[in-house]
């Protein structure tokens, strides 16, 4: 008869091993996240409550979701979007590069030839290769003509496309039916989009939270034409405050709506018991439109190169990774949204695309305070935007930040740290730093302007 050690032993060694195999899976998975990207359009830095709002107390805004979404991972305090307009700012995410190399540094219209090219390896289709299940839900608006489709997501990889435009974004249009989404049916009746993007959000979650996820969730609000629920319109307009450009009800009522989509994808992940396995990131195209909401203190809007049009919110929450209440002053950019993924999924990139931004993986764990940045933008116009935004070009290195306009001779420069709202023009005052900034400016430019 053997001893009761030598029955133990086999079982004890069985159970250790079942132990670590444990460890090493969720070392594995902490290694490979679900992924959820949501961007907003047009929202500026300062409409968020955790942002400030303006500095209100209370905000006007009311964004509950959102804040307590900060107040458990990090918020940045200098993120930038690649471009001051909506198409560049979106090729940067989806492919890791400046718009300027890839050849699109301006918002595609309803009949420009211009779209991404298949050629380029989007992020999903990098994502894959780690096994990932990619959903895009929303506004896609890498491609003009829609009418040829070239550039339609389809053609880029996707594993779901939903609700998704199929003909031209004009002026909004956020309840059923809708005009550039003709062949959708509603799902309820009197239907607001924003609230149909988010539902279709949760059930892509249920449908597919058995394997890695990258859920690309990119809603068409806030962009004008404004058009909140009625109900939440009225509420917003009893506030005090209301009516003034820093206060408006339409704008707050729509923002409301991705607030509440936030916190409906949060608590599904926590139902399925997916919260400490998915980094949720949240971030805007380009600043606020100007015509309906206030950036200040920043000064300017979206088309324009002032930090009004640039710099936006950029919330990022893993739990179990990214200590909770984090602040960053990292100064962050959109293309560095792809490399980080790839490293956060354990991807390599793709020998053949070159990559304009970083990894901001360390920072994100908390590894690393803070890397030394040099930010650039290329805005070319043939003729002023609408909105008012001159044909330009800017760099920011350190705090100082040189903007140079195309349209005639005149260059600025401004210290953010000392002069957040760029009122004080130091481009005389600073002769060598103004030419350092400038020949830096050009060099870049030469090198990489396609």
């Amino acid at each position: 008869m053997r001893s009761w050690a030598t029955l133990l032993i086999p079982t004890i060694v069985l159970l250790i091993a079942y132990s670590f195999a444990g460890i090493a899976q969720t070392s594995a998975t902490r290694k490979r996240p679900n992924i959820i990207i949501i961007l907003a359009d047009d929202l500026g830095w300062s409409e968020l409550g955790c942002y400030g709002n303006r500095n209100g107390r209370p905000s006007f805004n009311e964004t509950p979701n959102l804040d307590r979404l900060a107040a458990g991972g990090m918020r940045f305090t200098q993120a930038y979007a690649t471009a001051p307009v909506c198409t560049p700012t979106r090729i940067a995410l989806m492919t890791g590069q400046h718009p300027a190399r890839v050849g699109i540094t301006d918002y595609l219209d309803a009949k420009d030839e211009k779209f991404l090219s298949p050629d380029y390896v989007t992020l999903n289709e990098q994502l894959k290769k780690a096994g990932y299940h990619s959903g895009l839900i929303g506004k896609w608006h890498l491609t003009g003509d829609y009418t040829k489709k070239k550039g339609e997501p389809a053609k880029h990889g996707w594993d779901e496309v939903i609700c998704s435009e199929t003909g031209y974004i004009a002026n909004g249009d956020y309840v059923h039916p809708y005009f550039f989404m003709p062949d959708v049916q509603a799902r309820t009746e009197g239907e607001y989009l924003t609230d149909r993007l988010n539902q279709e959000a949760v059930d892509y979650i249920k449908r597919n939270h058995q394997k890695p996820f990258f859920l690309y969730l990119s809603h068409y609000a806030v962009h004008t034409k404004l058009a909140g629920k009625p109900d939440d319109v009225a509420k917003y307009k009893q506030k005090t405050g209301a009516g003034t450009k820093q206060n408006n009800p339409e704008l707050a009522a729509m923002l409301e709506r991705i607030d509440d989509g936030v916190g409906q994808i949060v608590a599904t992940l926590k139902e399925l018991g997916l919260s400490e396995n998915t980094l949720i990131l949240f971030t805007s195209d380009n600043g606020g439109e100007s015509n309906v909401t206030s950036n200040a203190p920043l000064r300017g809007g979206k088309s324009e190169l002032y930090e009004g049009g640039i710099r936006e919110p950029f919330l990022a929450c893993w739990p179990g990774v990214i200590k909770p209440g984090s602040v960053t002053n990292q100064v962050v950019n959109t293309l560095d949204i792809y490399p980080t993924l790839l490293e956060l999924a354990s991807v390599k990139p793709d020998a053949g695309q070159v990559l304009d931004g970083i990894s901001i993986a360390s920072v994100l764990k908390g590894k690393l305070k803070l890397i030394p940045r040099t930010l650039y933008w290329h805005y070319p116009l043939p003729k002023p935007h609408f909105l008012g935004g001159r044909s330009a070009a800017a760099i920011r290195s350190g705090d100082y930040k040189l903007i140079e306009y195309f349209d005639k001779d005149q260059v600025q420069l401004f210290n953010l740290a000392d002069d957040l709202g760029e009122q004080n023009d130091l481009s005389e005052k600073l002769p060598a730093k103004r030419t350092e900034l400038l020949n830096q400016l050009r060099a870049w430019r030469k090198k990489t302007v396609k």
